[in-house]
């Protein structure tokens, strides 16, 4: 595959390798490294995979956000979205409100309802139960995704009971799957200078296996670009990995760059946040070598990267885009370079021009809808 290539010696081994079995941590923590003339061919293998394990077809999911509130307890060093109660610009939706949202999507064709917000001071289990009920009373057809592992974590808290109890009773009331959020990087050194209110990295890993063991699916992600090393991005991706080979209950691996501009972080003097171009173009690489089929759909999310470097990115490994996404506030607050609503006309193009097949999805992968 790498004849007339000029490509060094252990990176044409290792990608050579990586045709036929998984990479090792220390494989992978070699190809985050490599320069030049070497990039091309790690981008090459990364789509030859893609191709090989889900074929031409790329996915998206018509979906509304539904960011119920932005006051927040916990204050993330990244975050540009969250607010103090007392805060002026500071909102909780009524029911009427959520209902409003979630109306507009339907006339869109919407087939998720992402509920997310902040972490409020006395959300209980019953809370982001009524907040099911509210929805899946109304459109029960439309899978909801919503809730991140610290929101989970604090509501079981405030409820008095045990995570499992929490998500039966979530799962019960409808939720379908869960983001990845708050999983940010997997390593305690980092968490402690970007988020140190959040759930332990222990504390995210058996949230996530309960969920997935009481039969919630859901996305795991990566954020990236700030105070973590190349290292700890491997690390990330194989507990990732790891938790996969027990539960099998992460139906996609999202990537996320990080957005500094607007984030405290950022505004407080931290510098070199951000990554580059070519560095998440290797992440996203990467991690199809690393996964491969056990996690199949690796996102590339417009919303993040531009519609521009999305379509790139879908070169080197990626085969899904992620949702229309109505309604994102925590991407626009931190500056989103393309805004944050896509129509199903503009992510169909960026695929076709690739000549690749556009295909709308559901939350879990299971259902599947051709876009002429």
């Amino acid at each position: 595959m790498f004849d007339r290539l000029p490509i060094s010696s252990k990176t044409e081994k290792i990608l050579t390798k990586s045709l036929d079995e998984q990479i090792t941590v220390g494989e992978a923590n070699y190809l985050m490294n490599i320069k030049g003339a070497d990039l091309y061919p790690l981008l090459a293998t990364a789509d030859y995979l893609r191709q090989k394990i889900v074929g031409d077809n790329v996915t998206f999911i018509n979906n509304c956000n539904i960011n119920f509130t932005n006051i927040c307890t916990v204050r993330c060093g990244f975050c540009a979205f969250g607010k103090d109660a007392d805060d002026p610009d500071a909102y909780i939706l009524d029911d009427e409100a959520i209902l409003k949202k979630a109306q507009s999507a339907i006339k869109k064709g919407a087939h998720e309802f992402c509920v997310m917000g902040g972490v409020l001071p006395d959300a209980d289990i019953e809370y982001y139960e009524h907040l099911m009920h509210l929805l899946k009373d109304e459109y029960p057809n439309v899978m909801i995704h919503g809730f991140s592992p610290t929101m989970i974590a604090d509501a079981c808290k405030v409820s008095g009971i045990s995570i499992a109890e929490g998500c039966e009773r979530l799962k019960d009331a409808g939720l379908d799957t869960l983001p990845g959020t708050a999983a940010e990087i997997l390593t305690d050194r980092s968490r402690a200078l970007i988020c140190p209110e959040k759930v332990s990295v222990d504390e995210w890993i058996n949230i996530i296996k309960t969920a997935h063991e009481v039969g919630i699916p859901g996305s795991a992600t990566i954020m990236y670009g700030h105070v973590e090393t190349l290292e700890e991005r491997v690390e990330h991706i194989d507990i990732i990995r790891r938790i996969q080979e027990e539960t099998h209950g992460f139906t996609e691996f999202i990537p996320m760059t990080f957005m500094h501009e607007y984030s405290p972080i950022f505004l407080e003097g931290q510098s070199n946040l951000g990554a580059s171009g070519t560095q998440d173009l290797k992440l996203y690489a990467v991690s199809r070598l690393m996964l491969r089929d056990l996690i199949p759909n690796i996102q590339v999310s417009w919303v993040k990267m531009g519609y521009r470097f999305a379509q790139v990115a879908l070169t080197a490994g990626t085969n899904d885009l992620g949702g229309t996404l109505g309604g994102d506030e925590l991407s626009e607050a931190s500056g989103a370079p393309d805004g944050v609503e896509a129509s199903i006309d503009t992510l169909s193009r960026m695929v076709k021009d690739l000549s690749r097949n556009p295909i709308e999805r559901n939350s879990k992968y299971s259902e599947f809808y051709p876009i002429e």
